[in-house]
């Protein structure tokens, strides 16, 4: 499952605070063991469901990265959208993600520095409305005055 029907620019003349997009995504086994190719990061916690039950974890987990990245996904397809460019990124990791989790990415606009084209976001990860992730980034805006 992947809701992320928003997509496109939002400007940096048009940002408001408290401005906010999510999207949902199931993460799979199949999104795990990708993202295990993808980055090489093949620790078996991620892919060996018998290693991970004798974890603190009790089971397989996907890697916190993996959550992470839908953040990425909705600042670079909802807010602020297309164009924008990540300047950094915090992340707080409170809880596991384990494969057949819906993951809800939310991100909410708390600074504008319209002089600067900076906006800070507030960045959160849900699973059956409980944080597994949260995290603040600061990214570059599109701006209408450069189309």
């Amino acid at each position: 499952m992947l809701d992320n029907m928003l997509r496109g620019t939002i400007c940096i003349e048009d940002l408001e605070i408290g401005m906010s997009r999510d999207l949902t995504k199931t993460i799979e086994d199949y999104d795990i063991r990708l993202f295990a190719d993808i980055s090489t990061d093949r620790n078996p916690v991620h892919l060996d469901e018998v290693y991970a039950r004798e974890t603190i974890f009790g089971g397989r987990i996907a890697h916190g990265m993996l959550t992470a990245s839908l953040i990425s996904a909705v600042i670079g397809e909802q807010l602020p959208g297309h164009g924008t460019v990540y300047l950094g990124q915090t992340l707080k990791f409170l809880a596991p993600v384990r494969p057949g989790d819906d993951v809800t990415a939310r991100v909410t606009v708390r600074e504008i520095d319209h002089a600067r084209r900076r906006v800070t976001l507030d960045c959160v990860c849900l699973v059956r409305e409980k944080a597994v992730l949260k995290g603040e980034a600061l990214v570059l805006a599109p701006s209408k005055k450069f189309d």
